[in-house]
């Protein structure tokens, strides 16, 4: 089996790709359709405005056919008479034609919705290239639409032969019947043959409708290498965004370490974490921590705070717990404020021992803390 290059189009479309091919006018397009749609409303409105539409056209040839005296000898009268006739003819079937053109924008937006492009009539000089032109023609696509449209033929002239046949005596009695009947009837059987050929069409349209957007979605086909770039442009390069990512982890990493310095306390426990807090009396509600790190950041956080002569406190449950549930400049949680405040007093005392002396405080011996906030009492974790 031959090694799939990522040449083939097997993926398919992606939205930014169906979104681009839409701005250039590329979409499902059905000439059957529209077809259908121009039968159904035309033989709709010969039915239904037959008579209206005979009745102006009887009136109009009733006053075409006269000549007047004056008409023979001024040909300036008879242009005029020409225009007069024109605009009431097309009065007379503008009715008739706002259908078909309702018809014609209804049958496209049921397909592809709304679409104004200008770029299908920007010049395309492929288009007019014979030898492209020739391959289209030749291609397997242009040997489907060669038989559709001969089965479309086949189809529809045989419906309208059909109907000539069937109506072949309501036709020739037409030439019997006064002028305003014989218009009228005539209108009528113009709009049945319409409606009976759209019955046909409408077989076509339903074949060529699911044809034509399966055809679109083909070709809108995408090779694993266009989705892989698509991907690169619209996110970005996988290797520049961990780059990125690693950039802002150490610009965050230094601004943490910049903290270290102002923390009041380091409880660690005592080499795989390290969690620094700070507590400004007034200002906060609780102690924040304001610095965490496990293993090697642990120990950069414990070397940092002995060089700025910052208290660590060795607290093994409490430094689980609060590397475990609290988060950079956010306040401790409320179950650990006890166990906290023991540790701040502490602190306190020996703030108070560096600058006035006296005897060393020991360090708390911390009370249990609430079921569930030591990582190191859970289940398959494993207590440093």
């Amino acid at each position: 089996m031959a090694e799939d290059t990522g040449l083939e189009r097997t993926e398919p479309a992606s939205v930014r790709r169906r979104e681009q091919a839409r701005e250039e006018g590329q979409v499902a397009r059905s000439r059957e359709l529209s077809t259908l749609a121009l039968l159904l409303a035309a033989g709709a409105g010969l039915w239904f405005m037959g008579a209206g539409l005979a009745d102006r056209l009887s009136g109009l040839m009733r006053h075409g056919m006269q000549l007047e005296r004056a008409l023979a000898f001024d040909t300036d009268l008879m242009l005029l008479r020409l225009k007069d006739s024109s605009v009431d003819a097309l009065l007379a079937f503008s009715p008739l034609l706002a259908l078909l053109v309702l018809a014609g924008i209804a049958s496209a937006l049921l397909l592809n919705g709304w679409l104004f492009s200008f770029k299908p009539l920007a010049p395309d000089w492929e288009r007019i290239d014979p030898l492209k032109g020739l391959a289209r023609i030749l291609s397997w696509h242009g040997v489907i639409e060669m038989l559709k449209a001969i089965a479309k033929t086949v189809l529809v002239g045989g419906v309208a032969a059909w109907v000539m046949w069937h109506n072949i005596g309501a036709v020739l009695s037409l030439a019997a019947e006064p002028l305003g009947a014989g218009m009228a009837h005539l209108v009528h059987l113009l709009g049945a043959s319409f409606l009976v050929m759209a019955g046909s069409m409408a077989l076509v349209a339903a074949i060529d409708v699911p044809f034509q957007i399966w055809e679109h979605e083909r070709k809108l086909r995408m090779t694993r290498e266009e989705v892989r770039q698509e991907n690169k442009e619209t996110e970005g390069d996988p290797q520049v965004k961990a780059h990125i990512r690693s950039q802002q982890r150490e610009m965050a990493r230094r601004r943490m370490m910049a903290e270290i310095p102002k923390a009041d306390v380091v409880v660690t426990n005592p080499t795989h974490y390290a969690v620094a807090l700070r507590y400004q009396d007034g200002s906060m509600r609780a102690p924040r921590m304001v610095a965490k790190g496990a293993h090697l950041l642990a120990a950069r956080i414990r070397a940092l705070a002995v060089e700025h002569q910052v208290p660590i406190l060795q607290a093994p449950p409490l430094a689980r717990a609060l590397y475990r549930h609290a988060e950079l400049g956010d306040e401790i949680p409320a179950a650990l404020y006890t166990a906290v405040a023991e540790v701040l007093a502490y602190v306190y005392q020996l703030r108070r021992h560096r600058q006035d002396g006296g005897p060393m405080p020991q360090q708390p011996d911390l009370a249990p803390l609430p079921p569930g906030l030591d990582p190191g009492l859970d289940p398959g974790a494993s207590a440093a």
